[in-house]
């Protein structure tokens, strides 16, 4: 049965906390990617008051099955108490781009080059 692709919707309250959960997320391969994404204005309702903050969105790579790590992942590296995580189906792409998703966060791939910054092929951007 093939896995399905998601893409998981993040926000942290700054760079370094995004890029250290991101490199978490695809060093243990919850993910097979992550973006991070500065400059959001989010507007929320916490403890009953209205907030208006500047966040960096992530969006994290990965299969409907290893959301579930990927979210424990998340809240035990995370600065929030109740960190934004939320999956979304990806319900079509390259078909190339989606089997390397599934590849990169497969249990039992080999270990990757934990310094690299790209995916396989230098003209490919995740």
């Amino acid at each position: 049965m093939e896995e399905h692709v998601v893409a998981v919707y993040l926000t942290f309250p700054d760079e370094a906390s995004a890029d250290h959960v991101a490199r978490v997320l695809v060093e243990a391969r919850h993910a097979a990617c992550v973006n991070v994404l500065p400059g959001a204005r989010s507007v929320y309702r916490w403890e009953g008051s209205v907030h208006v903050e500047a966040e960096v969105v992530a969006i994290a790579k990965t299969t409907a099955e290893r959301v579930p790590a990927l979210a424990e992942a998340v809240r035990g590296a995370h600065p929030f108490d109740v960190p934004c995580v939320v999956a979304y189906p990806a319900v079509g792409g390259l078909e190339a781009y989606l089997e390397w998703v599934r590849d990169e966060t497969r249990r039992d791939a080999a270990p990757s080059d934990a310094t690299s910054d790209e995916e396989p092929g230098s003209d490919a951007v995740p």
